[in-house]
């Protein structure tokens, strides 16, 4: 496995992790004050940001499992379904279809036991390391 740690400004500023297996990704944040909101659970935009980093780094495997290619959200919408106030929540992505420049993927984020918390659908195009769209 992999695990990607403090790589991009709002991966440090967060706190969360990225695990990395047979082609897969995974996004892990151990909940703690910084996450939460006047509310007492965790920050929806937080939650957004894991659901978008998880369904990313999917949709960046899902050329060959195993290279990270560079993506652009094109859009995503997220459903909060469930309050989370503590301990970790890990989010997945499952890629639902597409093609060369365009991918399709929906991510969740689960709590500690397993119960959803929110969902999202999300669009990525790919693109090559010189920044132009994946051919």
């Amino acid at each position: 496995m992999k695990i990607i740690s403090n790589k991009t400004g709002t991966q440090a500023l967060i706190g969360y992790r990225v695990e990395i297996s047979e082609g897969s990704a995974r996004v892990v944040l151990d909940i703690d004050h910084r996450h939460i909101n006047r509310g007492n659970s965790l920050h929806g935009g937080i939650m957004a940001t894991l659901l978008d980093a998880a369904a990313g780094y999917t949709a960046s495997l899902s050329v060959d499992g195993e290279t990270l290619i560079y993506t652009s959200t094109v859009s995503m919408t997220v459903n909060y379904l469930a309050r989370v106030a503590d301990g970790r929540v890990v989010a997945t992505g499952r890629k639902t279809g597409g093609g060369k420049n365009i991918v399709f993927v929906d991510a969740q984020l689960t709590d500690n036991a397993g119960k959803l918390i929110a969902t999202a659908t999300c669009t990525f195009k790919l693109f090559t390391e010189s920044g132009k769209s994946h051919t």
